[in-house]
C-alpha cells in the first residue's frame, strides 16, 4: 500500500498530493470523473432518492459516487451534514447483490449514534433494492446482531470493536466482502479504535494486504491531519482525493469552527469541546498572559497534559517547552500571539482561540498554525455573542466560511465518553487469555452488586475516570509509530495516549 494521494477539488481539478505522495504529483493522478446527476442513477435507487425528499444529489454526492462506481479508493473530505452518507450509500445500495445471503459492504463508523443513522438511512433509500442492512456496535448484548447476521444482512454498519468482535466469535463473515467504507475517520481515530481497526484489516480478504485481492475502500473524514493521512495509507491502496469542504477558503485545509457561550462558563466550555473534539495535539490561543496561566491551570486541573508558553519565558524554559511538544510529551500548549511567533509545529491538527484576537490579521496567524505541509486541520474559535460579531467580521474581510456548532451539553460528553471508555475496556477484554478471564471472575458478583447500589456505584465511577484518564489524557502515539511496534503483525500496535512517568 502506499501513502501517495491524488487530489481532485471542486475548484481545481487537481491539486499537489498529501505529504509522502510523490515527487512530482502529476505523473501518478488519476482521471477525472464526470460528476453524476440524480438521473444517472437506477430507477431503484431514484425511488430511495425520492422516499427521502431528495430531487437532486448534493455536491459530495454528485462528484463522489462516480469513484465509487469505479472503484477506486478514495479520501474524500467533506463536513458532517453534507451528504457524504448518501454519497457512498448510494451505490453500495446498487451494487451490492440482493440475491447472495453473504455480506458484501462493510461501513465503519465511530459511534453507536452513527451507526443507527447510517442504518436508518440505507433502509430509507434502499427500500426498493432489496438490500438487508443492520447496526453492530458495542455496550448491547449480541442477541439482535447476531439474528441480523443469520438472516443475511448484505450491509453491515459498526463500529471497529464491536465489528472484531463478531469476527473473533465467527459469527461474522467477509470473505465475500466487495466495498470497505470508513465514515468520519478523524473520530476513529479519536475515540482510540485504531488497533481495531487494525485488526479487523486481518480478516479482509487476502488479509487486507494482498494487491490482487484489494477490496476498494473510501475513507471519509471532515479533516485529514497528519496522522488520519498515515491511517489511510495502512487501509488504502493508492487513493484520490477529493475535498469538498469548502470552495472558498484563506487558510488552505483548515476547518473554522466556533462555538457561542453564554455568560461566563467559558472554561467549562472548553473542557467539554476538548472532550468531543478529543484532539491529538492543540495550540490554545489567549490575549493576555493572565489569561494563558489560568486556561493551563484549569487544563491541568482536569487531567489534561498541558503547559503554558508566554514572553516573559527564560529561553531554555521557551525550549524546554517546544521540545516537549515536537516529540509529542505535551499535548496541549497555551500561548499568546506574541510567545508564539516564529514556533513551528508541523503536526499541529487543532487551534484554539479561548478569545478573538486583538488585531484581525491575528485570525489568520493563529488558524495558519494548523493545516501545514498540505495537511489539514480544525481551527475552533470560542466566542461570547458580541464576540461572535467580531469573529464574523474577520471571516467576511478574508472570505472565511465559518461552521458554528452547537455547544456540547455534560450529557453530550457523557455518552461520547461512554463510547470510547466502552471500545477501550472490550479491547482490553479480548486481550485477555483464559487464566485472566477465570481470574476476573472473582469479580462478577462484586461489579454486578457495586452496579446495583446508587451508594457504592461512585467506586465503579471512579475507576472508570482513573481508567479514562490514564487513556486517554496523555500524549499521542501516532499511528506510524504504533505500526513499528507491531513487528508486522496487524493490530499490534495501539493508538492509546501514553502517560509518561
Amino acid at each position: 500500500m502506499t501513502n501517495e494521494p491524488n487530489h481532485t477539488t471542486e475548484s481545481e481539478p487537481l491539486e499537489p498530493a498529501l505529504p509522502g505522495g510523490p515527487a512530482n504529483p502529476a505523473e501518478n493522478q488519476p482521471d477525472i470523473l464526470p460528476t453524476a446527476s440524480l438521473a444517472d442513477l437506477p430507477e431503484k435507487i431514484r425511488q430511495g432518492a425520492a422516499a427521502a425528499g431528495w430531487t437532486e444529489l448534493m455536491p459530495v454526492q454528485a462528484q463522489a459516487i462516480p469513484y465509487l462506481y469505479a472503484q477506486r479508493d478514495m479520501m474524500i473530505q467533506s463536513h458532517t451534514g453534507s451528504g457524504k452518507t448518501g454519497a457512498y450509500l448510494f451505490p453500495l445500495l446498487d451494487l451490492v447483490n440482493p440475491l447472495q445471503r453473504t455480506t458484501q459492504a462493510l461501513v465503519l463508523v465511530p459511534t453507536r449514534e452513527l451507526a443507527l443513522q447510517v442504518t436508518s438511512e440505507a433502509g430509507l433509500l434502499g427500500g426498493a433494492t432489496g438490500v438487508r442492512s443492520t447496526a453492530v456496535y458495542g455496550g448491547v448484548g449480541y442477541g439482535e446482531q447476531l439474528d441480523a447476521f443469520k438472516a443475511g444482512a448484505h450491509l453491515v454498519i459498526g463500529t471497529p470493536g464491536r465489528v472484531l468482535d463478531h469476527l473473533l466469535r465467527r459469527s461474522l463473515n467477509l470473505d465475500k466482502l466487495r466495498f470497505l467504507v470508513f465514515d468520519e475517520a478523524d473520530r476513529m481515530l479519536s475515540m482510540g479504535f485504531y488497533p481495531d481497526m487494525l485488526r479487523v484489516q486481518a480478516y479482509l480478504p487476502g488479509g487486507g494486504l494482498d494487491p490482487h485481492r484489494h477490496i476498494p475502500s473510501y475513507m471519509f473524514s471532515a479533516t485529514f491531519p497528519p496522522q488520519v493521512v498515515r491511517l489511510a495509507a495502512q487501509f488504502l491502496h493508492d487513493p484520490g482525493f477529493l475535498n469538498l469542504s469548502s470552495e472558498h477558503i484563506h487558510v488552505t485545509e483548515v476547518e473554522h469552527v466556533y462555538y457561542t457561550i453564554p455568560g461566563l462558563d467559558k472554561d467549562r466550555s472548553l473542557v467539554r469541546i476538548i472532550e468531543i473534539e478529543n484532539p491529538p495535539s492543540a495550540l490554545i490561543f489567549c490575549n493576555t498572559k493572565a489569561r494563558v496561566d489560568y486556561v493551563t491551570t484549569v487544563l491541568q486541573r482536569f487531567g489534561y497534559d498541558a503547559d503554558q508558553l508566554t514572553s516573559d519565558l527564560s529561553q531554555p524554559a521557551r525550549e524546554k517547552v517546544l521540545e516537549r511538544v515536537r516529540r509529542s510529551e505535551l499535548r496541549f500548549l497555551v500561548a499568546t500571539d506574541v510567545a508564539a511567533r516564529g514556533i513551528d509545529l508541523p503536526e499541529l491538527s487543532h487551534v484554539f482561540q479561548y478569545e478573538p484576537p486583538e488585531e484581525m490579521e491575528a485570525y489568520i496567524h493563529r488558524a495558519g498554525r494548523t493545516g501545514r505541509a498540505g495537511a489539514s486541520g480544525t481551527a475552533i474559535s470560542l466566542v461570547s455573542p458580541l464576540e461572535s460579531l467580531e469573529l464574523k467580521r474577520i471571516a467576511r474581510r478574508y472570505t472565511i466560511q465559518l461552521i458554528e456548532r452547537p455547544l456540547p451539553s455534560d450529557e453530550d460528553v457523557e455518552r461520547v465518553v461512554g463510547e470510547r471508555i466502552i471500545a477501550l475496556l472490550e479491547a482490553r477484554l479480548r486481550g485477555r487469555d483464559r487464566l485472566q478471564s477465570e481470574r476476573m471472575g472473582r469479580f462478577q458478583s462484586l461489579a454486578r452488586s457495586l452496579a446495583e447500589n446508587p451508594d457504592e456505584s461512585a467506586l465503579l465511577a471512579m475507576l472508570l475516570d482513573d481508567f479514562y484518564q490514564q487513556s486517554f489524557h496523555g500524549p499521542v502515539v501516532p499511528p506510524a509509530a504504533a505500526v513499528k511496534n507491531t513487528s508486522g503483525r496487524p493490530g499490534g500496535g495501539s493508538q492509546r495516549r501514553k502517560r509518561r512517568r
